[in-house]
């Protein structure tokens, strides 16, 4: 897979993550190609669905698996703007996918590396291939605005609710 391929399905997991955010989600977009074409995609959703485990890759994992009538989806390149959680690290695994291209870094939660390394795991009974950094910069900005906007909109409701407590 080129460079250009792996910006190009980035580009199409930052406008699902734009999704995410616009839902008032934490802004995480997943794509999920099998062939050159989209199999399954998906952005978090947990928050609205009431469910812990409506992160974006598990909803591109279900999708795909619907939509190749196979729980194991093998040959599949999954793209995600930031590092993978634990959940999300072991559902790639069981689903055999073969490849990750993931933008941002996680320090705090990733398992593609950071904080473990689910993925490449000698004891797991599959490997996940992993390349990392493809449009980090655009994928962290992401992420950092959102956190500043939310942090912004929880001081003015705080100050809000100041001013009419008086």
């Amino acid at each position: 897979m080129s460079d250009t391929n792996d910006e190009f399905w980035m580009r199409h997991a930052l406008m699902l993550a734009r999704r995410a955010w616009d839902e008032g989600e934490v802004p995480v977009g997943a794509v999920l190609v099998h062939a050159g074409r989209i199999i399954g995609e998906g952005w978090n959703r947990p928050i609205g669905h009431h469910d812990p485990t409506a992160h974006a890759e598990i909803m591109a994992i279900r999708q795909g698996g619907q939509n190749v009538e196979n729980y194991r989806l093998l040959d599949t390149t999954l793209y995600v703007t930031l590092e993978p959680c634990v959940m999300c690290a072991g559902a790639m695994v069981h689903s055999r996918i073969a490849r990750l291209v993931f933008g941002a870094r996680d320090e705090k939660t990733g398992a593609a590396g950071s904080l473990l390394d689910v993925l490449g795991h000698p004891g797991m009974n599959h490997q996940v291939q992993i390349d990392e950094g493809v449009l980090a910069a655009e994928c962290a900005a992401m992420l950092s605005d959102f956190f500043r906007h939310r942090r912004a909109e929880k001081k003015a409701l705080r100050e809000a609710n100041k001013l009419t407590s008086r």
